[in-house]
């Protein structure tokens, strides 16, 4: 069974990279998912608060959890009429 080993953002591709003990790498491109998910500057930046204090919480919100539903629930956007 692989453990994960390391979790960071590396800034020279914009990707969430996670290391297993068994030499897998998975890398996430935060900007494709912000570009999927993200409705608002609002939203965006709630991942981007994620991206850089808590990868480990966005790795895990955005390969096993519901982004959308997260973000509905922990933004509040109101648009200026």
């Amino acid at each position: 069974m692989k453990h994960l080993i390391s979790c960071e953002y590396n800034f020279d591709n914009c990707c969430v990279e996670l290391k297993f003990t068994d030499g897998s790498i998975i890398a996430i491109d935060t900007i494709a998912a912000e570009n999927e998910v993200a409705r608002n500057m609002y939203e965006r930046s709630e991942l981007d608060y994620l991206i850089y204090n808590a990868p480990v919480e966005y790795a895990d919100l955005i390969l096993n959890g519901d982004p959308e539903t997260y973000l509905k629930t922990v933004t509040e956007y109101k648009p200026l009429d």
